[in-house]
């Protein structure tokens, strides 16, 4: 039995390139919690759990991720054999109800120690192993300026960093907001693909307006227009309406993705590992998905490096990703926490092959962006057998 020996636990806020704003807030820095997990082998599993603007997105926040794992999941795990990620998530599990960003990371770094103890990387580990090695990439223009979204764009074009655009909107009136996306999909013509995500910014009168104006502007999708629990709106907006409905707020693991699935509530899911609970769950929800005719998108949390690695490695085993992915995270970043940046180029991601999940992170960097500056939080415990 490979009992735990050292859990720690810390949080980095790293900066970002520009604002990105979003219905609900707009941040200016990204909060990283990151755990890591050793076991008496010495073999050390890193996770990230991350999520959007603190508590203005969802019902876990920074500091109850990390309180979470060192108050209450970092016991149960001295009392597993931590090399069967299965069954120590399952105990987990029955401990601990919700908390699925937390519960993402342990499972993440568990994942991690496992790949690098078998020397397999983590998307060798998931269903039936990696199906490419390469994942496209979109990009979120969330300034709100129609010109500085315009010309960002066409920058990331020229660079072939990315040609698939998702705007954020909802702050304004939903005419208003369908202007600024036809501006975009104008100027932009065949040259990319343009998405909007409303982050349950509509009521479903307004959605009802926007997805029919959208769908004439030559947008090509809607990401969550109305509240995450509304799945009758959800239905009915996706029977009324060609443009397709991307639920992505209303998936939380796979009971969530099958009431969705059953009641046709949306075209396309996009998938988060985070949101999911892990990645173990979350593939669950790409299988429910795939039997329902629904299409896949990688989603994120803007994750910085360790998260976006495990989900590229979960995305990689996808039998179909027919929408993409937004694994653009550690690029809103104004710093790099990864000792090798991740490689984009020719519009997509590479997927590591190393072991686990394939990165090291940059300690020098960690040190600097640490919110504490002083010792994480630690677990050790005795090895047994």
């Amino acid at each position: 039995m490979t009992r735990t020996t050292r859990i720690d636990t810390l949080i980095v806020d790293v900066p970002t390139i520009r604002p990105h704003v979003l219905a609900m807030a707009t941040m200016r820095s990204q909060a990283v919690v990151l755990v890591r997990i050793t076991g008496p082998d010495g073999v050390e599993g890193i996770g990230e759990g991350t999520t959007i603007g603190g508590l203005s997105y969802g019902d876990e926040s920074p500091e109850g991720i990390k309180l979470a794992i060192d108050t209450y999941i970092a016991p149960i795990l001295q009392t597993c054999d931590i090399s069967r990620v299965g069954e120590t998530m399952a105990k987990v599990g029955q401990h601990v109800v919700g908390n699925h960003i937390a519960k993402c990371a342990v499972e993440t770094a568990l994942l991690d120690a496992a790949g690098k103890r078998l020397g397999l990387p983590i998307s060798e580990l998931i269903g039936g192993g990696r199906r490419r090695d390469r994942l496209p990439v979109a990009w979120t223009l969330a300034s709100g300026e129609t010109a500085r979204d315009i010309d960002e764009a066409a920058q990331m074009i020229e660079a072939k960093r990315h040609n698939i655009f998702k705007l954020k909107i909802g702050k304004r009136s939903v005419r208003e907001d369908v202007a600024h996306v036809a501006a975009i999909k104008k100027a932009l013509g065949d040259r990319g693909s343009v998405r909007v995500d409303v982050n349950q910014g509509w009521d479903e009168a307004q959605a009802d307006l926007g997805m029919g104006l959208l769908a004439d502007a030559g947008c090509d999708l809607v990401e969550q227009p109305i509240a995450r629990d509304a799945f009758a709106a959800m239905t009915r907006l996706s029977a009324r309406h060609a443009i397709p409905l991307m639920a992505d707020e209303a998936l939380h693991g796979p009971r969530t993705a099958f009431t969705i699935a059953a009641n046709a509530g949306a075209r396309v899911f996009a998938v988060k590992i985070a949101q999911s609970g892990g990645l173990f769950p979350a593939y669950e929800v790409a299988a429910i998905a795939t039997a329902s005719g629904i299409g896949l998108y990688g989603g994120t949390m803007l994750e910085a490096g360790i998260g976006t690695v495990a989900s590229a490695h979960l995305f990689a085993t996808f039998p179909g990703l027919a929408w993409g992915t937004e694994l653009f995270g550690p690029l809103l970043l104004t710093e790099e926490i990864l000792e090798q940046p991740l490689d984009y180029a020719d519009f997509s991601v590479g997927v590591p092959t190393g072991s686990g999940l394939g990165v090291t992170l940059d300690e020098d960097k960690i040190a600097h962006f640490r919110r504490d500056r002083t010792a994480p939080t630690l677990h050790v415990v005795s090895a047994g057998v």
